[in-house]
């Protein structure tokens, strides 16, 4: 499988889970996500998947300053409806890595570790997303702006002609290395696009 080197570089997020330690299924229950994680899983990589997943690594950093991120242990809540935008693109991304779903997640075991009920949406909040620590009850409100990072000036009449059908071999190579270009300045540098403030 061949992919762009900076997926194995960006910063991966830990988590300890004990569903996964007590069905022995990881030492401890505790693994970690990677970009490439979620870019499996997307099926892509661009802005709004990279930006769902520093989102989530800036917001748990904030949560859990000193320990893992104990999955489970966290609820989402999105200005967004479900059917807006790239609503649904995130909480996918960032459901994956909590373990947080609306009402479709896991039911739980033994009346434990249930991951249904944790993810909202057209929630009352000034911020792109709002991760709640349910252990200790801190939110943390996340603002995500890619703004900043400007897509090559190249990329626009490009993107026309792969569109289209119009583009040659070099060309069609050129726009998917652009493209993934602006995704690792994103990756690589989530404080200049992440902003998140306690509630």
């Amino acid at each position: 499988m061949s992919y762009p080197k900076f997926y194995d570089e960006v910063e991966s997020i830990k988590v300890k889970d004990e569903l996964s330690h007590i069905l022995a299924t990881f030492e401890n229950g505790e693994y970690e996500f990677g970009y490439l994680d979620v870019v499996k899983s997307a099926g892509h990589s661009c802005p709004t998947v990279a930006g769902a997943y520093v989102m989530t690594l800036e917001a748990l950093k904030s949560l859990y300053p000193d320990e893992l991120v104990v999955r489970g242990d966290v609820k989402v809540e999105f200005k967004e409806n479900l059917e807006d935008g790239v609503a649904g693109v995130i909480g996918n991304v960032i459901s994956q890595i909590t373990g947080a779903t609306s009402k479709s997640g896991f039911k739980g075991l033994g009346g434990k570790f249930a991951r249904h009920s944790l993810m909202f949406f057209d929630a009352q909040i000034p911020s792109s997303a709002r991760f709640t620590r349910l252990s200790t009850n801190k939110s943390v409100d996340v603002f995500y702006d890619p703004s900043s990072v400007k897509p090559d000036p190249s990329m626009q009449p490009l993107m026309q002609k792969v569109m289209q059908g119009m583009a040659d071999e070099d060309e069609f190579k050129e726009f998917g290395r652009l493209w993934q270009q602006r995704v690792e300045k994103i990756c690589k540098n989530p404080q200049a696009v992440v902003e998140v403030k306690e509630v």
